[in-house]
């Protein structure tokens, strides 16, 4: 029997609370002007529980839930469906949750550990014509772009090696996506794969590169000749797992130990370096300048959010938030070491920029800006855009009423030989007051002035994590 979710979790009420409901709307009312240019789909994933989980719930382990935008003649669809894991299917034909957060075996259901599903609730991506649902402990999980209907897992033709990162690189000039796995071999192991298929979805690289502790690496860089891997302190433990403690906790103690790989060379080519404790989810973009410096704009946590001390203990006092930083890492100084300097002291999250120019240098960047972790701001709560010029050294803001929140941003050229940040951007926008979304659209390089156009849901997108536009009609 289905049984009500948690009344005391932060993360199942308000804004984090899930939706019950899956939905079709043909025509969304819009207010404003909808860019003629703008013929695509924005797909957007987050966790969205079906049922109430065994044990604790955390964030980042709820059932994945994608939200599909489509943008065509002046028209916004909407659609939103789970994604319909092995997982999902087993719990659905129960109707009850049978799984702790991520899988703990304490308190888990023996059919759910022995399934090992994805939980698919990270990223969306285009790849080819493939759609992915991603999280970062398994393979992806194939979806029909127009209906989203389950395609099953994409194991690249059984190549593939370990769990598959919910962020990998998509290099514009060659085609190839770039990507890494921890926990390569087995939960919490110290290792991590590192691997790379070309346009047409073969592996061109497949290596497994063993790691100094078991850690929950989200993301990662890449350049034109160099993949960098951070493995900060936020480590894994079956032991913990399995006697009730934190399956992830913080461990400061323990250092950050980063690892730079030659994109081209053999793995035992790795060099190591050591920098200090902090905790990085997102990276903005990443590329070597005419030094061959490798030059990573990032979202750096003094202190990981969102995860406890090994004992269980908060591991800090308030709500953690992350702050712009640029690292600098010269591959050919005589010591490796990275050179911080900070952009900004403004808390955000989700830092996106003009996909086109990726691993290459850049201009234009946007984020969230707030806490977009702190569920417990309830409903004053409120997360607005800012979008760097980072070449000017300048930026620009727009926050929403107070209790609305923004969504990661997600940028569209006006046209695909459009300079640098000249289109749009488009984000779910939470209207606190009336407890449902918009879809809001922005000149990228004048957000300060507000929406462009708005199209009403008249039910809500709940938080989530990311997302991705896919250019052209649906079929």
């Amino acid at each position: 029997m289905s049984k009500p979710f948690p009344a005391d979790n932060p993360f199942l009420r308000g804004y984090y609370a899930p939706v019950c409901t899956e939905a079709d709307a043909a025509h969304l009312p819009i207010t404003g002007e909808l860019p003629a240019e703008l013929c695509g789909t924005l797909y957007r994933n987050g966790p969205n529980p079906q049922f109430a989980p065994r044990g604790p719930y955390h964030w980042f382990s709820g059932d994945g839930m994608i939200h599909a935008f489509h943008l065509e003649n002046g028209r916004v669809s909407y659609r939103n469906r789970w994604v319909r894991t092995p997982k999902w299917a087993l719990e659905h034909a129960e109707g009850e949750g049978l799984s702790g957060a991520f899988g703990n075996p304490a308190v888990s259901d023996p059919r759910i550990v022995k399934l090992n599903s994805t939980v698919a609730n990270t990223n969306i991506v285009c790849f080819g014509s493939r759609l992915l649902a991603l999280e970062e402990q398994h393979a992806p999980f194939a979806l029909d772009p127009a209906t989203l209907e389950p395609m099953g897992d994409e194991t690249f033709g059984d190549a593939l090696v370990g769990p598959f990162t919910a962020h990998p690189k998509l290099d514009p000039l060659t085609g190839e996506m770039v990507f890494f796995g921890y926990s390569a071999r087995g939960r919490f192991s110290p290792a991590a794969s590192i691997q790379s298929v070309d346009r047409d979805g073969r592996v061109t690289r497949a290596d497994v590169l063993e790691l100094p502790f078991a850690s929950m690496i989200h993301d990662f860089a890449v350049t034109r000749n160099w993949i960098v891997l951070p493995v900060f302190p936020l480590t894994g433990s079956m032991e913990r797992a399995v006697s009730g403690r934190p399956p992830y906790a913080w461990e400061p103690d323990k250092g950050t130990r980063i690892a730079l790989i030659p994109r081209h060379g053999d793995i035992a080519q790795t060099r190591w370096f050591d920098a200090p404790a902090c905790y990085v989810f997102h990276p903005m973009n990443h590329h070597e300048d005419e030094a061959g410096r490798i030059v990573l704009d990032v979202m750096k946590y003094e202190v990981a959010p969102l995860f406890p001390l090994p004992d269980g203990r908060p591991s800090s006092s308030q709500s953690p938030a992350a702050t712009l930083w640029r690292w600098t890492i010269d591959p050919a100084g005589a010591h490796l070491g990275i050179v911080e300097t900070r952009l900004d002291d403004r808390a955000g999250e989700f830092p996106r920029f003009d996909e086109r120019f990726c691993m290459a240098p850049y201009r234009h960047g946007w984020i969230v800006g707030g806490d977009a972790g702190d569920a417990r701001r309830g409903p004053t709560g409120v997360d607005g855009l800012i979008h760097y010029d980072l070449t000017a050294g300048t930026s620009q803001s727009w926050m929403p009423p107070a209790g609305d929140r923004c969504g990661e941003p997600v940028f569209v050229p006006r046209t695909p030989e459009a300079p640098e940040g000249d289109g749009w951007l488009l984000c779910a926008l939470y209207r606190g007051a009336e407890n449902r979304s918009d879809l809001a659209v922005f000149e990228a390089t004048a957000i300060a002035r507000g929406p462009v156009a708005l199209a009403h849901l008249s039910s809500r997108v709940p938080a989530g994590f990311h997302g991705n536009w896919r250019p052209g009609p649906l079929r």
